[in-house]
């Protein structure tokens, strides 16, 4: 299912942690497979005499010395070299600003200059299977493992699965030393963790800390992520997460950071999500998902009250849907409300996502609905979902603003506060509106009222109010005036702005 989740204002401060070196071009040598600092097959840290080697005195932690001597010949660097667009002045992380790597400078071509990165992956198998960040191998035309003994093999990509940001990679050779993932034993909130990786690339760095929280939903509808504040920084990613005794419990993927490194707020991959994706990949499984092709969005109490439902109402809103997709063909509208999937109740856009993700393309998914303050109920044949990279594309066809113009400033007929008018050729030209974009644009606000401290602005668009399409100022003044003969305290309205869209609710003047 195709989600959009877009916010008025910024959300700042998610940044993956991904590719951290960068330089002139090197020849990587070739090596023999074999055991890394002679240490072969599964390792199994154990906690010494009767556990008591690695329990933790009341209140501190033993050192962690002697867990991270047993697992660390399993961990690896990942070092990439991707291709990026030929230009002058190009910043590469780990480069002072205004210089260029040496591979732009003699570029033959208009293929592009080389950039390396740098990422973290871990041993799974005997055989050289590496788990570890979608990200950090994506663009790779080159990969290379740099093992814990130093040596440099080259990997292939297996697989990769980018709604939850895993790959597998694979060296050739055997008894390679491997840790496996923790899934029975789920850490909780409090307990220790040690990461492992390449930050910045500084190959074999450990750092400790506990997860900090559990079901971090960030970046993808299909991860609840762990929260850790051991270090993380660029060049993590891939890397995996240990609990005390040497057990992974998931993958370094992201960090929350104003400034790009780390502050202490970092997310892995659990690993009840990351084992059973892996196997598939290993196995070389394509990850398919069910898709129907809506855009859907979990709404506030105060818009589902707006909207005269419950401020608990359990469910979503269809915000879009895909012309032709099969949510379309099924008969799905702009403004229902699904609140059941097969039979099964849900709570928001996320969990009806993931339920539909794990449907097989091809198979028949009951959606239950309201539409107009009925149910019902619509059998959709499922889709495979697309790439994010084609869902992006999708998104991008909203059509180029025309050419900008400086046409007279519009009058707008007045409505709660602000002053809208139908959306003409020289309006979308005047404040850059896509010609996909439907409504009433808003060509004033008045100062000191509910609208304006709202943050409403001239050049906002307002698609729908109390759920229904506008295309006019009345079509605005009789959604708010059958909102007010219902006794709601404000409408839901839907707005477009240049960064994206969002319900709002606009409350009424006191008096109304």
């Amino acid at each position: 299912m195709k989600r959009k989740e877009f916010m008025l204002g910024a959300v700042a401060g998610l940044a993956f942690a991904a590719a951290a070196t960068a330089g002139g071009v090197i020849d990587w040598p070739s090596a023999n497979a074999g055991p890394v600092a002679g240490v072969s097959g599964r390792l199994a840290p154990n906690a010494g005499g009767n556990g008591l080697a690695f329990a933790p005195p009341q209140g501190a932690p033993l050192s962690f010395a002697d867990i991270f001597q047993q697992v660390a010949p399993a961990v690896v660097q990942i070092d990439v070299k991707t291709r990026v667009p030929a230009q002058r002045g190009i910043q590469i992380p780990g480069l002072p600003p205004g210089l260029v790597p040496p591979e732009e400078e003699a570029a033959p071509d208009d293929e592009g200059a080389t950039a390396l990165g740098a990422g973290s992956g871990f041993f799974i198998s005997a055989d050289g299977y590496i788990v570890t960040n979608n990200h950090v191998v994506a663009d790779a035309t080159e990969i290379t493992v740099r093992l814990a003994d130093e040596r440099e093999l080259t990997a292939r990509v297996v697989g990769r699965d980018e709604n939850t940001d895993l790959a597998v990679i694979k060296v050739e050779g055997d008894n390679f030393p491997f840790v496996t993932f923790e899934e029975t034993a789920q850490p909780r909130v409090g307990d220790w963790v040690i990461a492992v990786g390449n930050p910045f690339g500084l190959g074999g760095t450990a750092t400790a800390g506990i997860v900090s929280a559990q079901g971090r939903g960030i970046d993808s509808a299909y991860v609840d992520y762990l929260q850790i504040d051991a270090a993380i920084n660029r060049g993590n990613s891939g890397g995996p997460t240990f609990d005390i005794y040497g057990r992974v419990i998931g993958v370094n993927s992201a960090i929350f950071s104003p400034t790009g490194n780390s502050v202490g707020i970092g997310f892995a991959i659990p690993a009840s999500v990351a084992k059973p994706i892996t196997d598939r990949l290993m196995r070389g499984e394509a990850i398919q998902r069910g898709y129907i092709g809506a855009g859907l969005r979990s709404l506030s109490p105060e818009a589902w009250e707006a909207l005269g439902l419950p401020r608990d109402f359990k469910g979503a809103n269809v915000e879009s849907v895909t012309p032709g997709g099969p949510a379309a063909r099924a008969g799905l509208q702009v403004g229902d409300m699904v609140v059941g999937v097969n039979g099964r109740p849900v709570s928001d856009s996320t969990e009806i996502t993931r339920m539909v993700g794990a449907v097989s393309p091809g198979d028949t998914i009951r959606l239950d609905i309201l539409r107009d303050g009925r149910r019902q109920t619509l059998n959709v044949r499922s889709g495979t979902r697309p790439s994010e990279a084609e869902l992006r594309e999708g998104d991008d066809q909203g059509g180029a603003p025309a050419a900008p113009g400086t046409p007279p400033a519009a009058q707008g007929e007045p409505v709660e506060g602000v002053s809208v008018a139908p959306l003409t050729p020289a309006l979308r030209s005047r404040f850059d509106v896509p010609e996909t974009v439907e409504g009433v644009i808003i060509t004033s606000v008045t100062p000191r009222t509910p609208a304006a401290r709202l943050g409403l602005e001239a050049g906002f668009v307002i698609t729908r109010a109390n759920n229904r399409p506008v295309a006019s100022a009345a079509d605005l003044r009789n959604a708010v005036a059958e909102v007010k003969r219902a006794g709601r305290p404000g409408v839901l309205l839907f707005v477009w702005t240049s960064q994206g869209a969002a319900p709002v609710v606009l409350r009424f003047a006191e008096g109304d």
